[in-house]
């Protein structure tokens, strides 16, 4: 439930909305965030939240006859920005290229 309506998504998606709009309550920021939710007729389509020191969202578990609602590449985004900024620095090590990935191979010949 968010601003007296209730919006259906993913389990892992509503638990990644929740700890970013955490994350940024401790920092005391607040960003828009998307997220996939279904229609009434069964299509998919976006919500867009605004999220922060002031959110009150709430997350219950509820049945339908929906089909699954599966989004991997939202929860890795909302877990990555929530990483960021829990972890700052880790999150940029994160970004960066594997140093074993930059070697060309030529330095393999050492």
């Amino acid at each position: 439930m968010y601003a007296d309506g209730e919006f259906l998504t993913d389990d892992e998606i509503a638990d990644a909305l929740l700890e970013y709009s955490c994350a940024l309550g401790e920092e005391d920021r607040a960003q828009i965030v998307q997220i996939p939710i279904p229609e009434s007729d069964g299509t998919q389509t976006t919500a867009r939240f605004l999220v922060g020191p002031a959110s009150q969202i709430v997350a219950k578990a509820v049945s339908s006859d929906a089909e699954k609602l599966v989004d991997e590449q939202a929860v890795a985004r909302l877990r990555r920005l929530s990483r960021g900024l829990s972890f700052p620095e880790a999150s940029a090590f994160d970004e960066q290229e594997p140093q074993w990935a930059m070697m060309s191979d030529a330095d393999d010949s050492a």
